[in-house]
């Protein structure tokens, strides 16, 4: 299984981006799929899930409002909207996917996630 994240760039505050995750080699609808982020110096921190079948999502309290996270099953695409950017938003996104644990929804931990994608930059200067 391999997902290609992209869409990152340098925008200025209060802009908007959307992301994507492509997933190839695995049956999409089978996983809970999640984007986190990464900021320099600091770890690894859950920001939006979506259930496999696409009905429920949940966020970060820091993006709540801002950001959405959706996903188009025939597409095996994940997006996530970012809209009214922070310089605080600045770090490595990364979109995950969950395929065998039990969780009903998807998880907020690093560890409850399979596979990874290898992360695209997003840079908001103030």
């Amino acid at each position: 299984v391999q997902l290609q994240a992209s869409g990152g760039g340098l925008v200025q505050a209060g802009d908007s981006l959307r992301l994507s995750c492509v997933v190839s080699g695995g049956i999409f609808i089978n996983y809970h799929m999640a984007w986190f982020r990464q900021a320099p110096g600091k770890e690894r921190e859950f920001v939006a899930g979506i259930r496999r079948s696409g009905g429920g999502t949940s966020y970060a309290d820091s993006v709540k409002g801002r950001f959405t996270i959706s996903r188009d099953n025939y597409k095996n695409t994940a997006y996530l909207q970012l809209n009214s950017l922070k310089s605080e938003d600045t770090a490595v996104y990364y979109c995950a996917a969950d395929y065998s644990s039990s969780l009903l929804s998807p998880g907020t931990m690093w560890g409850d996630y399979d596979y990874w994608g290898q992360g695209t930059l997003v840079t908001v200067s103030s």
